[in-house]
C-alpha cells in the first residue's frame, strides 16, 4: 500500500471522534471500506494505532504519537492548497468561537490585528460547541475563544489559556413579567420556563445549568430547546415570550425586543479560554491572542 493523505485524513477523523461510525458519517463514507483503510494504514506502519471496543476506539501510545503527527501534515497540506489557489501569499486564520460571548471581545481586537498584520486573512466561524470539538480535531482551525463549560471534554491537541471570567445572567424578552426587575431573585427560577440549547449540537448547555442551579436546590424547568445557534434561541425568547440563563456578553447581540438581566445573588463565573494548536500554532495567531487577553484587562 503507499500511503496517502486520505489514508492520514481517515485515521485522523476516527481517533478524533472515537468512533468508526461517527467518523463514518462525517466523511461521507459507509463504514466497512473506512475500517479496511485505517487497518491497511496500521498494517503499512507496522504498529497497532487503535485499540477496538464494542462501540468506541481509543488511541494505543503509537497511535497517540501518529495522531498529532497526522494532524500536522494535514494542516500543512490544507495550507499549502490555501496559498496555491490563489490568496496572494497572504496568511489565513482560522478563529472558531461563540457568538454568545466572543463576539464581544473579538471584536474589540479583530481592528488593530488587520492594522498590525494587513497580510492576514481572518475566518470567522461562529460555531456550537459539537462543531468545534469537530472542526478543531480534523485540523480546521487556527484559534478558539470559547467558554470551558462548552469544551468539557477538552480537545486533543490544544493548549488553553485563561482569558476571562463572565457571570450568568437571565435573558428575556421585554414583554416578559420578570423583565420589570432590575435583578432577578434565584427563587424566580423555580418552574420559570426557560429556552435552551439542544443536546445534538450544545451537549453541555443544559448539565452547566442545572449544576449551576443545583447548590440552590431549583431544577431549571425547560419548556423549549433549539437544536441550531444562539441566534435562534434569540428568536424563540421573543416568540414564547421566554425567558434563558446565557452569559453576560450576550448583551453585544440582544435585539431591541430582549433585555439582560443579573441575578440578585453572584453566581460562580464561567471561564472564557483561548485555543491554539499545541503544535506549531501560526504567529498571528499567538499575536492575536495577546492582544485579546491584554484588552480584557484594560477593561
Amino acid at each position: 500500500m503507499v500511503m496517502e493523505l486520505r489514508h492520514l485524513r481517515y485515521f485522523v477523523a476516527v481517533a478524533s471522534h472515537g468512533s468508526f461510525t461517527r467518523a463514518a458519517e462525517i466523511l461521507h463514507l459507509t463504514q466497512p471500506p473506512l475500517s479496511r483503510q485505517v487497518r491497511d494504514l496500521e498494517e503499512e506502519l507496522g504498529v497497532a494505532l487503535l485499540v477496538r471496543g464494542s462501540n468506541s476506539v481509543t488511541l494505543t501510545e503509537e497511535g497517540e504519537r501518529f495522531y498529532e503527527e497526522a494532524r500536522e501534515v494535514l494542516a500543512r497540506a490544507e495550507e499549502a492548497v490555501r496559498r496555491t489557489r490563489g490568496h496572494n501569499g497572504r496568511e489565513i486564520l482560522r478563529v472558531g468561537y461563540s457568538s454568545s460571548m466572543a463576539s464581544h471581545i473579538i471584536s474589540l481586537v479583530l481592528a488593530k490585528l488587520q492594522v498590525a498584520a494587513p497580510q492576514l486573512r481572518v475566518e470567522l466561524a461562529d460555531l456550537s460547541s459539537r462543531e468545534t470539538y469537530d472542526m478543531a480535531r480534523e485540523g480546521r482551525l487556527d484559534f478558539l475563544v470559547y467558554p470551558r463549560m462548552c469544551l468539557a471534554k477538552g480537545i486533543i491537541g490544544f493548549n488553553w489559556t485563561e482569558l476571562c471570567h463572565l457571570q450568568p445572567v437571565l435573558v428575556l424578552s421585554a414583554r416578559h413579567p420578570l423583565a420589570k426587575l432590575k435583578r432577578i431573585p434565584l427563587a424566580r427560577l423555580r418552574n420559570l420556563p426557560l429556552v435552551g440549547l439542544a443536546n445534538e449540537n450544545y451537549p453541555e448547555y443544559v448539565p452547566c445549568v442545572r449544576d449551576l442551579l443545583k447548590p440552590f436546590g431549583i431544577s431549571p424547568h425547560f419548556v423549549s430547546l433549539v437544536n441550531d445557534n444562539f441566534a435562534t434561541l434569540l428568536v424563540e425568547l421573543e416568540a414564547q415570550c421566554a425567558a434563558a440563563i446565557m452569559l453576560e456578553t450576550i448583551a453585544g447581540v440582544l435585539p431591541q425586543t430582549l433585555v439582560l438581566r443579573p441575578f440578585a445573588v453572584k453566581l460562580p463565573g464561567f471561564s472564557v479560554v483561548i485555543g491554539l494548536p499545541a503544535l506549531r500554532p501560526k504567529r498571528h495567531a499567538e499575536m492575536f491572542a495577546q492582544m485579546l487577553a491584554e484588552e480584557v484587562q484594560r477593561q
